[in-house]
């Protein structure tokens, strides 16, 4: 079990993934981490341990930026360390994960025989260097998301971050809990209510096997054949 955070909007947002976080701590104490994109360049921050020493580490060298992702993990599979932490890099897409991805070594030795390095112990490791592969061959941001997620079999909730698409975030969920919150002008994702109820009482769920793709102002819905659907907010 592990806590996921999101943020896109107008605030500096690793202050607010930190303090969202907090509220999920109890969801995992090995290691934490957090991405956030700013002017064209992803700022990636990793720890072993509790929450605190990343605060500790982004209070001596700031992730400045308006669109970030965070995490803090419980281990599963790797153990807890800095190179374990998340989130995980492949190229310009970043990723965080709740949830264990259960034919990651059958991935893992395909990608290898494509040539693809390593850096890590995890099964969310190698998320990354799917979507990243897909789109090194030309395909959407989402399209890369949607394909990848054919691969993959097991529970998760996984959010992403493109360095080279600052709009949007992508959110996926199967088994593994996960919710949007709405703002004025600003769009949060978690792994649980309570990480948002400082920011916004507007949530809208994702049920299993659906991806959405999540903006300042909006978010679009995808069922898992890829059909568009709609979901209100609920005020909480």
């Amino acid at each position: 079990m592990c806590g996921i955070v999101g943020y896109i909007g107008k605030q500096d947002a690793a202050p607010l993934i930190l303090e969202s976080l907090r509220k999920l701590e109890y969801r995992g104490y090995d290691s934490a981490g957090i991405a956030v994109l700013n002017d064209g360049h992803i700022t990636v921050r990793r720890c072993e341990g509790k929450l605190k020493n990343l605060e500790n580490m982004l209070d001596r060298d700031p992730a400045i930026g308006t669109i970030g992702i965070g995490h803090t993990r419980w281990a599963t599979h790797g153990r807890p360390s800095e190179t374990n932490a998340h989130p995980h890099r492949a190229g310009d897409v970043v990723v965080v994960h709740n949830g264990i991805i259960e034919n990651y070594l059958d991935l893992k030795e395909q990608l290898i025989e494509r040539g693809t390095k390593f850096s890590s112990e995890t099964d969310t490791e190698i998320v990354a260097h799917l979507v990243a592969e897909k789109i090194s061959r030309g395909l959407d941001f989402l399209d890369a998301v949607k394909r990848s997620l054919k691969e993959i079999q097991g529970s998760y909730a996984l959010l992403f971050l493109n360095q080279k698409d600052p709009q949007r975030l992508i959110v996926a969920k199967n088994s593994t809990p996960i919710v949007i919150g709405r703002g004025e002008g600003e769009s949060f994702i978690a792994s649980d209510i309570p990480a948002l109820l400082d920011y916004t009482r507007k949530v809208a769920f994702l049920e299993d096997g659906e991806v959405a793709e999540v903006s300042v102002n909006s978010f679009r819905l995808f069922n898992g054949k890829g059909k568009s659907l709609q979901r209100p907010f609920k005020e909480i």
